[in-house]
């Protein structure tokens, strides 16, 4: 489900292939994720942008720790990456691990894994809660627009 305000979403990029559009709305600095709610938020300024539920990691309580535990990541990161021919439709890469999440990981011996993306969702999974190892999904259309209004350096802050 999304609300907020009208967005410019137009057109495609590449006339062939619907998945890459462009937008024509304001910049979207920051992205807000409430993990309890479900929800995450593309804001410019102080302006709520568009809204969306989400499913996350399998375990979705608490920080990511440590690779294969299923949590999502809590704290504030950048999206680092644009990735089209993600196996899950689009996606956005997330700049999980930081240093402190790399650090506490090796203390205790472990890895802290990676590959945290914002992505689509495949059919297989739709309609399932919090089936991915981490990441944050929308649906396949949702991504769509998400790829076309956020840029690589955005903020996301991703909260419990």
């Amino acid at each position: 489900m999304m609300t907020g305000v009208a967005v410019g979403l137009a057109g495609c990029a590449a006339p062939k292939d619907p998945k890459f559009k462009t937008y024509k709305g304001p910049k979207i600095d920051r992205i807000h994720v409430f993990k309890k709610e479900r929800m995450m938020q593309l804001l410019s300024g102080k302006t709520l942008i568009k809204s969306y539920d989400i499913e996350m990691g399998f375990a979705p309580e608490g920080h990511k720790q440590v690779e294969g535990d299923g949590r999502t990541p809590e704290g504030a990161y950048l999206i680092n990456r644009q990735n089209p021919n993600s196996r899950f439709h689009l996606s956005l890469g997330i700049s999980y691990p930081n240093r402190d999440d790399a650090a506490y990981a090796h203390s205790i011996g472990q890895k802290p894994g990676g590959e945290i993306f914002i992505h689509g969702t495949p059919k297989d999974y739709i309609g399932e809660t919090d089936w991915t190892w981490g990441c944050i999904a929308v649906t396949d259309a949702e991504m769509e627009d998400i790829y076309a209004m956020v840029d690589v350096g955005t903020v996301i802050y991703i909260l419990p």
